[in-house]
């Protein structure tokens, strides 16, 4: 993070990337396991959800469990950390529902 000049660097560092609010939005509702994460967003591949969510629980975001079951099962939830991220998930999404109603209706 040496490389970070202003605060909202280590935000978009962190949350940044085509799928990473998706998966924070989504484990802010619940615990997931990985296909249902895939489902819900459609269109992502496995790999790069598996590194999506490997970053988000390197950084502490997230947390993985994997239960001793047959076959395996592993949820993703949010940590404590990834829980502070909730009211700016929620703004994000306030705003991009803003701009899809009216700025961006008429593009």
């Amino acid at each position: 993070m040496s490389e970070l000049n202003f605060p909202i660097d280590a935000t978009v560092r962190l949350v940044g990337g085509k799928w990473k609010c998706a998966i924070l939005c989504h484990l802010s509702e619940d615990s997931r396991r990985t296909g249902e994460l895939r489902r819900l967003l459609g269109g992502v591949s496995q790999k790069v959800l598996t590194e999506q969510l490997r970053e988000l629980e390197r950084d502490g975001l997230i947390a993985r469990t994997v239960y001793a079951e047959v076959p395996p099962r592993v949820e993703y939830r949010l940590t404590e950390l990834g829980d502070t991220l909730r009211p700016v998930i929620d703004a994000m999404c306030a705003w991009g529902a803003f701009y899809l109603e009216g700025p961006a209706a008429g593009v």
